[in-house]
């Protein structure tokens, strides 16, 4: 089917077709699927004649974001796929539906798949203590309420679970929101050390204390890097071995994994950060540093929170695994029941998702999924139930149950969710089914 884009992004491009309504010429991009998509043609044209294709390209052609890659299911059916604008602007390399982005914390969905898949096959149950199966969180400490000194501890009421660390509950922190003294021992000590494993990882968490008390709130956290090393304990598998051959290989997810081979090099999205965050006019820059990172080489530390590259045509086999409650096509990952299970709410009476700003307090969260409870401004009234988790350079995929549509939306955009183009993609989506 067509795929759009923009006209600044085809000077490369020798096959050239019209599109419909969409004012720019574009290629009709080659497929990746082992099985030929069925495309629902009424759904299709009700989410073209909301204007979403005007909308997505003007974003890109006026460099408000370099470039646009969305899906739109309807049971595990693909009905619509489009991409706008530039994997790399400078050298005029047009997105397509296998282009390669880096999906950091999209990686925390797969991490939690792969634990309830262990979960199944009777390797542990939900609350049963983090330290049972990691000795070496067996002594954590808590940082004492409202000190600024990390020496400054209390003993645990008790330990953390592997259920609160799928629901960031278990009184981990991150590093990177800076929300505790606690964050700041986080980044002394390298913990998320690309250089180092997930092994490593736990020894120097077992040496920090905890922000608070698990159970006690919702704190956006690497306890879906603790669940990796889980992986890993509980299978006598590396992580990275465990995705390729229990998740990758059988959802033909062939483009996805924690390095870019040479050979799919050129097809690596470039990362981009506004020139002015205040001032969207001003354009993108290429950006560099951390979460640039060079993925020409497998890393000895496999992030289960966020160390993941993958395509929006990888990516959407996945999604539709979800929206099948565990199943895609002949492959069955998750029985029905544990889908159901991830789905729903896991948190203590009273929490909800705590992001800094108080972004998503109108969420709950599942095992590893938030999961969006009530309405909220920007979101279309239907979206409540629906479930769903993203990257932060812009790589959102959500899934709604009780209409069967799931959609997906790429672009390497940092930080990516300070950009509505997910919300207006998701508003279109919902207007064509209703």
């Amino acid at each position: 089917m067509p795929t759009y884009c923009s006209a600044a992004c085809l000077l490369l491009d020798s096959t050239i077709t019209v599109i419909l309504r969409v004012p720019t010429n574009c290629r009709t991009l080659p497929r990746h699927h082992d099985q030929e998509i069925t495309i629902s043609g009424s759904l299709t044209e009700r989410l073209a004649a909301t204007g979403i294709a005007d909308e997505l390209t003007d974003l890109t052609d006026r460099q408000v974001l370099a470039g646009i890659a969305t899906v739109l299911l309807k049971d595990d059916v693909v009905v619509d796929e489009a991409c706008y604008g530039c994997a790399n602007i400078e050298e005029k390399i047009p997105v397509r539906t296998d282009t390669i982005h880096r999906i950091f914390s999209n990686t925390k969905i797969i991490t939690s798949v792969a634990m309830l898949m262990l979960y199944e096959e009777g390797k542990y149950q939900l609350d049963d203590p983090l330290a049972a199966y990691l000795p070496a969180l067996d002594h954590l400490k808590v940082l004492k309420p409202g000190t600024s000194d990390v020496s400054d501890t209390e003993p645990l009421s008790s330990p953390p679970t592997i259920r609160q660390a799928f629901t960031h509950t278990a009184g981990f922190s991150y590093g990177t929101f800076q929300e505790s003294p606690v964050d700041r021992l986080f980044m002394e000590t390298g913990v998320q050390d690309r250089n180092g494993t997930l092994d490593s990882m736990i020894d120097k968490l077992a040496e920090i204390p905890l922000s608070r008390q698990p159970g006690t709130r919702w704190q956006y956290s690497i306890a879906t890097d603790i669940l990796a090393r889980l992986v890993e304990v509980l299978s006598g598998q590396s992580f990275a071995d465990f995705l390729a051959e229990r998740i990758f290989g059988p959802l033909a997810m062939h483009d996805t994994g924690f390095h870019v081979a040479a050979d799919k090099a050129d097809r690596l999205a470039s990362l981009y950060a506004p020139v002015d965050m205040m001032d969207e006019s001003k354009g993108l820059n290429p950006m560099s540093g951390m979460f640039a990172f060079d993925p020409s080489e497998p890393p000895a530390f496999c992030s289960g929170g966020g160390g993941l590259l993958s395509s929006i045509a990888d990516y959407t086999h996945f999604v539709q695994m979800l929206i099948n409650r565990g199943r895609w096509q002949n492959t069955t990952l998750l029985q029905p029941e544990t889908v159901d299970l991830m789905t729903e709410n896991h948190l203590p009476e009273g929490l909800t998702v705590h992001l800094p700003g108080g972004m998503m307090q109108d969420h709950t969260f599942g095992l590893g999924v938030a999961i969006k409870s009530k309405p909220s401004p920007g979101e279309p009234d239907g979206a409540v139930g629906e479930f769903h988790w993203a990257g932060i350079a812009g790589t959102h995929s959500w899934v709604n149950r009780h209409y069967g549509i799931a959609g997906l939306a790429f672009t390497q955009r940092m930080p990516g969710f300070f950009h509505a183009f997910n919300q207006t993609f998701k508003r279109r989506a919902y207007e064509a089914i209703t």
